[in-house]
């Protein structure tokens, strides 16, 4: 077994891409492209937790973005309202955000299909229209402002030209990513391939499916709120533009293009989507429409790269893990 993980790309490929993360901040001064890593890590954190409901669960869930959104709000609600210390308004924002997404679970982890993504879809909306309405209290349209950042003894966050933020954003990456494999190569985790691949046989074989969707959300959730609140101590400004349905598509497109089952596919999304629309942002002549050539490239990518960009770099052995797709079914019962 030694031979074979020594043996294997995977290892290789992934420390690698570690040594360069960690060393291009002294490769490069640039405190755009600090900022720019940061971002890619809250997003590839985004992502990555939503393929644990996609593409390990099977289940199309479009209130994964309002989670990071409440993430982002409970955090500067602590923060700033509330006194809290940023680190622990960080964590206990995603454990409300956990909570709240058992109390959406409970009613969807009985759906399938179409039920799924209506349900999960007026969540979210309505997580916008509730942030919007308590101006008193969220701000509004016009958001939170200057929430407070994190800090440690004798560390100054804000005058060292983003290089704390960008160390702890990637260790949180590296940790969420790391923490979900762990999950998903569990005995739950095999629970849950099971449960997208053959519901029927799965709830033969005694798999309590609500139970294990229920789960499956929450933790997920969980990540997505750890990444939110990151995003909120981090931009100190908690805005509803990360409710709406441009972030909902530019993560969804991550874990598209990515590799749909793989976790480290739509952090590598993260990273070629988010520096590419940058990067022709900054050509004369394409601002305009860099947004449609970043689709005509994610339609090619999903066209000839159908395991994702991560095939690329890590082709599977035997039959790829089937991607999941929603399919239009009547509401079941655990």
């Amino acid at each position: 077994m030694i031979a074979r993980l020594l043996s294997s790309r995977g290892p290789i490929v992934a420390i690698l891409l570690l040594a360069v993360a960690l060393a291009l901040p002294f490769l490069s001064d640039s405190t755009y492209l600090r900022h720019l890593m940061i971002l890619v890590f809250i997003y590839g954190i985004v992502a990555a937790s939503w393929d644990v409901t996609l593409g390990y669960t099977g289940i199309f869930n479009f209130a994964h973005t309002a989670f990071f959104g409440l993430g982002v709000y409970a955090t500067g609600l602590l923060a700033k309202l509330g006194g809290l210390d940023p680190w622990a308004s960080m964590l206990l924002g995603s454990v409300l955000v956990a909570g709240i997404a058992a109390l959406v679970a409970w009613p969807v982890v009985r759906l399938q299909g179409i039920y799924v993504v209506l349900v999960t879809f007026a969540f979210s909306q309505l997580a916008l229209q509730f942030v919007i309405s308590q101006s008193d209290l969220t701000g509004g349209t016009q958001g939170l402002v200057r929430i407070p950042t994190i800090q440690l003894p004798g560390y100054n966050f804000l005058r060292d030209y983003k290089l704390g933020y960008y160390y702890v954003g990637l260790a949180l990456l590296g940790l969420s990513v790391l923490g979900l494999q762990i999950l998903v190569r569990s005995d739950f985790g095999l629970s849950l391939r099971a449960l997208r691949d053959n519901e029927d046989y799965a709830r033969a074989r005694g798999i309590p499916v609500a139970r294990q969707r229920l789960k499956a959300l929450v933790a997920s959730a969980f990540v997505a709120g750890l990444a939110g609140g990151f995003y909120a101590v981090y931009l100190r400004v908690a805005s509803p533009e990360v409710f709406s349905f441009a972030t909902t598509s530019l993560i969804l497109s991550m874990v598209l293009v990515g590799g749909v089952g793989t976790l480290w596919g739509p952090v590598l999304a993260a990273v070629v989507l988010t520096l590419g629309s940058e990067a022709l942002a900054n050509v004369r002549g394409l601002d305009e429409g860099r947004h449609m050539l970043v689709a005509v490239a994610m339609i090619l990518a999903l066209r000839f790269l159908p395991g994702g960009l991560i095939s690329a770099l890590l082709p599977r052995r035997g039959a790829p893990d089937r991607a999941a797709r929603p399919t239009v079914q009547g509401p079941t019962t655990p």
